[in-house]
């Protein structure tokens, strides 16, 4: 039940609020500590913005109100709710981050004040306080939503836009994020599909829906899903995100700076740019300028080294953010993954591009046993505890010296999941179904070694879904399944413990307990030992990417820790942002707080979309 509260005449301005912090007072005698202590991040930089992303949505009984745990605030976090800039009288709210304001008028807004020890940790965290976003409560659903209105960019002859992948970052250095939000023409193509495209546009919103800035890619940059894959993030530790992607003749940027020749047109007649100049560029996250532009890597060089000659496999793209020293984030790029596979790491640093280091399985230091590993997507975690990330890339990791770290013998597949998965294993694991009928169907590995550690028989044929998470507390750990494996399947021995859930797709933690629930297309489920739970159906929205029926976006960026979804509606005309309001006792940081889960959200756009886990599997 979350805690009630009211008025009392202690007032003050929202804006002074941190100001307050220095000189909150003192935890009473005798008050108890909170139940629920958070968790440690395992970040060894703070890779969230230290705001509140205070929410509040009206229901029948009050105002419910959530706001983001920062690990700054400790084990004993404690906070003073102000409604309209008067303080709500009563001892400070513990525990889960979350309570009903009875009797307030709908249209109350709110901030929090951390009291105690934990006023002068977050104080000197920096600013906390921030006037408080109201979100409408979604009939026949514990959840509220908000809408972000889109400036849909003017289609072409014979095509329109629709919102695509979507990424966040505090790109202004407000302590909120911001939103990057990718448009793809309806002419949009598969790399196996010739055909020429309309541009793409990058274009950032505050979730008022002010525009800041709009990127056009230009006509040398195709339309597809694996063509485009953007980072957001703060790479030069200025406090405010920039976003990087790979460019070509003619891009523009968000204060009218051409890229390269804006005449140029490097399309041949099938629609596939396979000449010309290629390009990574970086923008500015406030105005979309340009801050840097130097020749893409990996480099194209001969088209028929990737898998064939007409330029599918040689334009797949992955992109990834990655502390490779452990301390400062970098830009990765990959290039291939059925053949030869390339991947580039970029630092941006004083406002230049310098390269790191450049993987290439067709080097004479790796070989012809790197080559084909790679998958339709990425990720990135510290897999061997040294505090620098590695690359998870399908079959294979490469080091943070861009050296590779293992592969394990088996070949490209569709999906892919790294986290804690096998309690009994020490460190993560890795979860890949595979697409060739011969290799394991699916297999669970050490992600630190590549060995596998349980697995299901071959299935003769492509196995191109799957998903790991803990989505049941009746196993130990993390439970996986896939689309040509029967059952619900444990982690940790590959035994069935369950009957298989309804959706195999996203994953996302919703209602109020520590294991996941079920995304597909526009819906979110509760698994059951006999069958899911509808908890929440998306009205007038749509999901993304054709059958893969992705969201735009699937992080925690408002209120407690749970993750909001983010999808289009259906003419594009907003993104609308759904947040539970499944009452919870857990109190937990942000996930964004943990930095595999922060990266995770920004490699998520990157081709076939996985959902993001952190380095633990279970909330607790």
């Amino acid at each position: 039940m979350l805690p009630t509260l009211r008025t009392t005449a202690v007032t003050t301005s929202v804006g002074a609020l941190c100001a307050l912090a220095l000189a909150a007072p003192a935890l009473a005698a005798g008050e108890e500590p909170s139940a629920s202590a958070p968790a440690t991040p395992t970040a060894s930089a703070d890779p969230s913005p230290g705001g509140r992303a205070v929410i509040s949505t009206p229901t029948p009984d009050g105002n419910s109100v959530s706001w983001r745990l920062l690990s700054a605030d400790g084990d004993d976090a404690a906070f003073h709710v102000y409604r309209d800039g008067v303080r709500v009288p009563g001892p400070p709210v513990r525990g889960a981050t979350t309570f009903l304001d009875r009797g307030a008028p709908a249209d109350a807004r709110y901030a929090v004040l951390a009291v105690g020890d934990g006023a002068a940790r977050a104080a000197a965290a920096g600013p906390v306080a921030g006037e408080s976003l109201t979100l409408e409560p979604v009939a026949g659903a514990q959840a509220s939503s908000l809408d972000v209105p889109l400036d849909v960019p003017p289609g072409g002859d014979g095509y329109t836009y629709s919102a695509n992948d979507a990424s966040v970052g505090d790109l202004d250095g407000d302590g909120e994020y911001e939103i990057v939000l990718k448009w793809d023409p309806s002419n949009a193509k598969d790399n196996s599909q010739s055909g020429v495209t309309g541009n793409v546009y990058l274009d950032a919103y505050e979730l008022d829906g002010e525009r800041l800035w709009r990127v056009d890619l230009g006509r040398n940059i195709r339309a597809g899903a694996h063509y485009t894959q953007f980072q957001v993030y703060d790479y030069d530790g200025d406090g405010a995100a920039e976003v990087a992607v790979k460019t070509g003749d003619g891009t523009v940027s968000g204060t009218g700076q051409v890229i390269g020749d804006a005449d140029a047109d490097h399309r041949n007649s099938g629609g596939y740019v396979l000449s010309g100049p290629e390009f990574l560029s970086v923008f500015r996250g406030t105005d979309g300028a340009e801050l840097d532009t130097v020749d893409f890597a990996p480099v194209r060089g001969n088209v028929g080294d990737w898998g064939d000659t007409y330029g599918n496999r040689v334009d797949r793209f992955l992109a990834g953010t990655a502390y490779l020293d452990g301390s400062r984030p970098s830009i990765v790029m990959g290039r291939g993954y059925y053949a030869k596979t390339a991947v580039a790491a970029w630092d941006f640093r004083d406002g230049a591009l310098t390269r790191r280091w450049t993987f290439d399985s067709s080097s004479s230091t790796n070989g012809p046993d790197w080559t084909g590993r790679g998958n339709h997507q990425l990720s990135i975690a510290d897999v061997d505890g040294d505090g620098r990330d590695e690359i998870l890339y399908g079959s294979m990791a490469i080091d943070d010296n861009g050296h590779g770290l293992w592969q394990n013998g088996t070949h490209h597949g569709d999906a892919y999941h790294v986290s804690d998965l096998v309690p009994s294993n020490p460190g993560l694991e890795v979860f890949k179904p595979s697409e060739s009928g011969t290799d394991p169907a699916h297999w669970v590995a050490d992600a630190a070694t590549g060995e596998i550690l349980s697995s299901a028989p071959a299935a003769g044929s492509d196995n191109g879904r799957g998903v790991a998470a803990d989505i049941t507390a009746d196993n130990p750990g993390a439970e996986v399944w896939s689309s040509r494996v029967s059952g619900l399947r444990s982690a940790t021995d590959g035994s069935e413990v369950g009957r298989k859930p309804g959706s195999t797709n996203f994953v996302i933690w919703w209602d109020g307990d520590g294991q996941r629930e079920l995304l597909d297309d526009t819906h979110i489920d509760s698994y059951g030992a006999d069958g899911d739970t509808r908890l929440l159906t998306g009205e007038g929205v749509a999901s993304n990417n054709g059958t893969k029926a992705t969201p735009a976006l699937q992080a925690d960026i408002l209120g407690d820790w749970r993750e909001e979804v983010l999808w289009r509606t259906t003419d594009s005309s907003a993104l609308r942002i759904y947040s539970t309001d499944v009452p919870t006792d857990i109190a937990h940081p942000s996930l964004m707080e943990d930095r595999q889960y922060r990266l995770a959200v920004a490699w998520q756009n990157t081709a076939y979309n996985q959902p993001p886990h952190p380095s633990f599997a279970t909330v607790d």
